[in-house]
């Protein structure tokens, strides 16, 4: 057992550093208890490889410093993969929801940056894309916005994951998609 928990502390060490991390909210809570207040934070963070892999963690402790480790030792445990084109942007539209927040993602040009707000920003850069642009409808409580986002994130599928799944090649995936779109610029 004990080279068992050696092995794992040494995983973790060596994949701490290709890991960043943004903190996206700090909430001072409070507990009323017989002699008063007892007061402790809520710290919510976003972690990512900026090559598509991120994660969100909450965490909570008597001490912001404590409550930003466990928030980041949890994003890292919960972290998703997303395909991204060219390394840069999103491969198509989508939206994504939790309780009352929504968000819609649109791929976007290479050159437009990433248009997007609070949190859904810290999401998008730790994933590691640099064109994006989003709008946040409904809830603008930050756990919601970017349980959201990474709900849409998680049904982004690339060409290549639906040519798998359909049993076809990438090429005729993508020919298909572009054939529609001539065919009225024909007629």
């Amino acid at each position: 057992m004990a080279e068992r928990d050696n092995r794992r502390g040494k995983n973790r060490e060596e994949e701490t550093p290709e890991f960043a991390d943004r903190l996206v909210a700090i909430n001072r809570v409070s507990k009323t208890v017989k002699g008063g207040k007892r007061f402790g934070f809520a710290a919510l963070v976003v972690v990512g490889d900026q090559r598509g892999r991120v994660g969100f963690g909450k965490g909570k402790a008597k001490e912001v410093p404590e409550a930003i480790r466990k928030a980041t030792e949890q994003a890292k445990r919960q972290m998703i993969r997303v395909p991204l084109r060219e390394g840069r942007t999103l491969h198509h539209d989508m939206e994504g929801r939790h309780g009352a927040g929504k968000v819609v993602m649109r791929a976007a040009p290479q050159g437009t940056g990433i248009i997007a707000g609070g949190p859904m920003r810290a999401v998008f850069e730790m994933l590691g894309l640099q064109d994006v642009v989003a709008k946040s409808i409904g809830s603008q409580n930050p756990y919601n916005m970017i349980r959201a986002t990474l709900d849409g994130l998680s049904k982004e599928s690339s060409p290549r994951m639906i040519a798998q799944r359909r049993g076809k090649k990438v090429g005729d995936i993508l020919k298909k998609d572009e054939a529609p779109a001539a065919e009225p610029a024909e007629a």
